[in-house]
């Protein structure tokens, strides 16, 4: 049975994903992991993260999967008694020489990513050092998993969807000869992101073009200054939500989201939807069909566009900013619930109505979108409510006092 496994950056992503289906979590620790700017956990944390996991069935995998210098591995290293203690299951590692430690600490060992496994050789020689799981090279096709999986003596992972770095297996120079902040060390500031203005010097030009492509331009819109500019650093997202059948055919063992540094609702509505294509699957595969509505809910939720990376074919397209089809807005929070009635008592700070879609995040709560579709003041039914009311709405599922409420509001993408 494939994994499914889910990004937790904070207790409220780590509850939402749970709640929608994850087998398993990863997640970062402070100083440690690609994702600096992420809430991550600290080491006082992790045993209550090892329980609320294990209350789900789930397993735990900690990310330590930055360049360590001499420093820190020696601190990690330290560490490794206190992180074993919490009982969670296994360390996410991006140098083999810790596999031992780790190993004798009665953790798994999986490699990284960041190591760029690409073929079952390496796969070999981690078995020997004691690794249990590598995730393999974002570089790879789907025939070149599935022969190196094939032949490999210990499990292997893939990212199925989310952000795409521009460089190979997430080694990239580019933050750091900008800003000084090294994405290596997980403190990446996305200048690939951004919109870079093209600029041509006079004179001859000394690019060989040896490949079999004769189209060598970039996507590029012209600006009112006479300047162009273009996304061509940004990849947009990696999506294989229409390719299940594939991936479960290639022998994996897990099925990896990205996106620790993305939003609570992100990880919840990304892991219901893959939760979902996976059980069919499981349940009938020669009737498996892949659901429209699918793909609406992942397009809900931020993304840059989507592309199944380098699965296929060479991804070529760029991407620009989110292209999610709503914005989420802070609009109030929860002051009780009820649970005989099953209402929640909102305090708000926007006008509110009927019909009107809404999302209540907390630490203890995850992430849950509900359509309003019944609302009382002072017992009395109404359809609209003006900001700075409390006002009781029909909620079939718990939700807790401080829990924070927003309202999903269309994103005008065309603009």
């Amino acid at each position: 049975m494939v994994e499914l496994l889910a990004p937790a950056g904070n207790f409220i992503s780590l509850r939402a994903v749970l709640e929608n289906g994850a087998d398993a979590v990863y997640f970062g620790l402070d100083d440690y992991n690609m994702r600096v700017n992420a809430k991550n956990f600290s080491l006082d944390d992790l045993g209550e993260v090892s329980g609320i996991a294990k209350d789900y069935g789930a397993k735990t995998y900690l990310c330590t999967n930055i360049i360590l210098n001499e420093r820190l591995a020696n601190e990690l290293e330290g560490n490794l008694e206190s992180i074993a203690s919490s009982e969670i299951d296994g360390l996410i590692l991006s140098d083999i020489g810790l596999i031992e430690n780790t190993v004798s600490h009665g953790l798994e060992a999986h490699i990284s990513v960041q190591e760029n496994v690409t073929n079952s050789y390496t796969l070999k020689t981690l078995k020997k050092l004691g690794a249990k799981r590598a995730i393999l090279s974002r570089e790879l096709s789907l025939a070149e998993i599935t022969d190196i999986t094939q032949k490999s003596p210990i499990e292997t992972e893939i990212f199925i969807h989310g952000a795409i770095c521009m460089a190979i297996s997430g080694r990239c120079f580019l933050s750091y000869g900008l800003y000084g902040r090294s994405a290596n060390c997980g403190d990446c500031l996305q200048p690939c992101r951004k919109n870079w203005t093209l600029t041509y010097e006079e004179g001859e030009d000394n690019v060989i073009n040896f490949s079999d492509v004769d189209d060598e331009s970039f996507i590029i819109t012209g600006s009112d200054d006479g300047s162009y500019r273009t996304n061509f650093f940004s990849p947009k997202d990696m999506c294989m939500i229409d390719h299940i059948p594939e991936l479960m055919k290639s022998g994996v063992a897990s099925f990896k989201i990205e996106g620790r540094a993305r939003s609570p609702d992100y990880g919840a509505m990304v892991t219901g939807v893959y939760r979902e294509a996976i059980d069919n699957y499981n349940d009938d595969p020669l009737n498996y069909e892949v659901k429209d509505e699918w793909m609406d809910e992942l397009t809900s939720v931020f993304n840059r566009g989507f592309d199944t990376n380098f699965y296929f074919n060479t991804p070529f397209e760029v991407s620009e900013d989110n292209q999610s089809k709503y914005i989420k807005k802070d609009i109030g929070q929860v002051v009780n619930y009820y649970n005989k009635v099953k209402a929640a008592e909102l305090r708000i700070w926007d006008d509110l109505k009927i019909g009107d879609e809404i999302m209540i995040q907390g630490q203890t709560t995850g992430s849950i979108t509900h359509t309003i579709d019944s609302m009382q003041i002072e017992g009395k039914s109404v359809d609209n409510v003006k900001k700075g009311s409390n006002v009781a709405i029909a909620m079939p599922q718990k939700v807790r006092e401080n829990d924070f409420v927003y309202k999903l509001v269309e994103r005008n993408n065309d603009a």
